[in-house]
């Protein structure tokens, strides 16, 4: 293809058709104008430009658009002068000298123009060519309609393109002509420079939006996945202190086990070593040696009286338990009588002044 597709380009309407049509900025702005200083007559003007193929696609560059001296009236229907026809195909060598007439624009007027049985004979005289153009935009909302010219019809086309280039052809001529539709270059220039401007600005904006969009968006799935992953985390590290922590408490309960019962077995190697000499220091010996006949004979038959008072026959109204490993008053209560009421009434018939101090094969009375 000799032409490259225009990237800078904003669409009108639903373009869907198998050939599409490009109009340059400067051409579009053009048409506006022609519109502006028609008032409620009819202005018309010829648009020049290519039309290039490429495999089934059709693609129509409307690059200028050269203004009709007269559009002609005649009742209802328009006019196109063979003079005005020749004048504008002069205008095109002069200033477009590489692009041909692809067809015509009418503007003005308060409602659309609807293409009619004189619209289609124009055309035809005019125009015939296969795939040429015909444009209508009227002067109160601007609303415009592109017809293409197809198997001997006119048929409307469902859109089309704006695209922007450097297009000095179309500069140039609307400077020669700027007398004759009520311009200064300036004002020319500028209209240019604005509505470009304005498209660049509103493009940069909503790429900026996109940007902007985008960006929160990953930052919040981030932010979403970091917590997750922080919630994981911390529920991780809490169940593992959670672990350590119990088992601590199960080394240190094992501990107190333990230490209970090297207690116990301490004591109940203490009760069987009374009255036995063995493990006691030299001094405390020569002190039990050096005691009088009268007192050791009195202790005697003081732990007698207390071995009889233990030997005792158990009564109706009492019972002897045997301390066993890992008794307490409290599991011996709830054993024998099936609650704990009765710890303290076995700590006053055994005369226990702390309760817990039992040890393994000790005998404890049961009221």
């Amino acid at each position: 293809m000799g032409r490259q597709i225009p990237k800078n380009v904003r669409q009108i309407g639903n373009v869907s058709d198998s050939s599409k049509i490009y109009i340059e900025d400067y051409v579009d702005t053009f048409f506006n104008q022609l519109c502006e200083k028609a008032d409620q007559g009819m202005v018309g003007a010829f648009l020049v430009g290519e039309k290039v193929q490429e495999e089934d696609q059709d693609y129509i560059y409307v690059y200028g658009a050269i203004q009709m001296q007269e559009l002609g009236i005649k009742g209802k229907d328009f006019v196109i002068e063979d003079e005005v026809w020749k004048k504008a195909c002069e205008t095109c060598k002069e200033y477009f000298s590489d692009g041909e007439i692809l067809g015509w624009f009418i503007g003005g007027g308060e409602m659309a123009l609807e293409v009619n049985h004189n619209i289609n004979k124009i055309h035809q005289k005019y125009f015939s060519r296969e795939k040429s153009i015909f444009v209508t935009k009227n002067t109160r909302d601007r609303e415009e309609k592109f017809y293409i010219y197809k198997y001997r019809n006119m048929m409307e086309c469902g859109g089309h393109y704006i695209y922007y280039e450097k297009n000095v052809e179309m500069q140039n001529y609307m400077i020669a002509s700027r007398k004759k539709v009520g311009l200064t270059p300036s004002e020319i220039i500028d209209d240019r420079v604005i509505k470009s401007f304005r498209s660049i600005i509103q493009e940069k904006n909503e790429k900026t939006e996109r940007k902007n969009h985008s960006r929160l968006v990953y930052a919040l799935s981030t932010f979403l996945v970091l917590l997750i992953v922080g919630i994981g985390v911390t529920t991780m590290n809490d169940y593992e202190k959670i672990q350590k922590v119990q088992d601590s408490l199960n080394q240190l309960s094992e501990s107190a086990t333990k230490d209970e019962e090297n207690k116990k077995e301490d004591a109940d190697k203490t009760v069987e070593a009374s009255g036995n000499v063995t493990g006691v220091k030299e001094e405390d010996k020569d002190e039990i040696v050096d005691k009088p006949i009268e007192q050791e004979q009195q202790d005697q038959q003081n732990q007698q009286e207390q071995q009889e008072e233990v030997d005792a026959p158990v009564t109706n109204e009492t019972e002897v338990y045997i301390v066993k490993k890992g008794d307490t008053l409290a599991s011996i209560s709830k054993q024998t009588y099936g609650d704990t009421s009765y710890v303290g009434k076995i700590c006053e018939i055994n005369g226990l002044e702390d309760g817990n101090l039992i040890i393994i094969g000790q005998k404890l009375l049961l009221p």
